[in-house]
């Protein structure tokens, strides 16, 4: 597996919208521009490969908002290894 990383949301849209990904990992709290916003971009802009929100927030309100930007999927934070890993491969599988 081959893992790329952004160090801000900005940059995590153009590295999506220019590279061939089969997910993208979006952390919703990101300096120049928030999970939600890049998602958002993504979509607007034809990105259909799934996108799994990360967030500290594990509440239905947060969760919601997420979907209802684009997000395929939601995993709060901490993150649990084997449950990243085993949702990534139930995505990427689609």
């Amino acid at each position: 597996a081959f893992v790329e990383t952004a160090e801000n949301g900005l940059i995590g849209y153009r590295q999506a919208i220019a590279g061939n990904y089969d997910i993208v990992l979006m952390d919703i709290q990101m300096p120049e521009m928030d999970g939600y916003t890049a998602t958002h971009k993504l979509r607007e802009a034809g990105f259909r490969k799934p996108i799994l929100a990360l967030t500290a927030h594990a509440m239905t309100d947060v969760r919601q908002k997420c979907l209802n930007v684009g997000c395929t999927g939601h995993l709060p934070k901490p993150i649990d290894r084997q449950v990243l890993i085993s949702t990534i491969l139930e995505y990427v599988a689609q």
